[in-house]
């Protein structure tokens, strides 16, 4: 198995990288801290070998009119909630606010893709796979938050489309590390290279 990344064909995509997620509290911050300053590594790296990339940011009306609103236990964080509870079941962040700002220490350039999204994955309803395909891409450096929701949706997506996957452990997180933990363990690796953010930009 190769471990070189072909730098034209490669693109990294950064996954929800929100102000509404990171700022949302101290104990957000902490988590992200490290997670932001290797994604940032990443992308200084990618940039250097002008590989494509892409931030998928979640870009829900102030409405809610095109948020999903099927029945669940519970939120995104494992919380129950109570029948009829639709508010607790809606996202947090809305398009066009300062939440749904990318966070300035990996602000995209002016060339660089912004993927508005209303699901959990970075591919459902937007134009990402068309991006990838017209750039002439195959595999999909992955990074962000949460890693159990969004990004192993976008991870599930990408695997269906036949990308190449590499998920960085280290530039990914979640508010229940256990949860990261096994999605890293036990899940990635049968649809993925799971590598460390060193790893992978030896690859590049």
């Amino acid at each position: 198995m190769s471990e070189r990344l072909e730098h034209a064909r490669t693109c990294l995509l950064l996954f929800d990288f929100l102000r509404g997620h990171v700022d949302r509290d101290d104990d957000s911050r902490r988590r992200y801290a490290p997670v932001i300053a290797n994604a940032a590594q990443l992308l200084d790296a990618a940039r250097k070998v002008r590989s494509m990339v892409a931030f998928s940011r979640a870009d829900h009306r102030a409405d809610r009119t095109t948020s999903a609103r099927t029945l669940r236990d519970t939120d995104n964080r494992l919380r129950p909630l109570k029948p009829g509870d639709l508010a607790g079941s809606l996202p947090i962040v809305t398009g066009g606010t300062w939440e749904a700002d990318i966070v300035a220490a990996l602000a995209p350039l002016e060339d660089e893709y912004v993927v508005p999204k209303h699901r959990w994955s970075a591919f459902h309803g937007t134009y990402l796979d068309l991006a990838l395909r017209t750039r002439g891409v195959n595999t999909i450096v992955l990074c962000g938050g949460s890693t159990d929701v969004g990004v192993a949706s976008t991870a599930y997506a990408g695997r269906d489309l036949d990308y190449n996957l590499v998920i960085v452990s280290d530039a990914c997180t979640s508010p229940e590390g256990d949860n990261h933990d096994q999605m890293m363990r036990r899940v990635f690796p049968r649809m993925s290279r799971v590598r460390t953010t060193a790893q992978v930009l030896a690859m590049w």
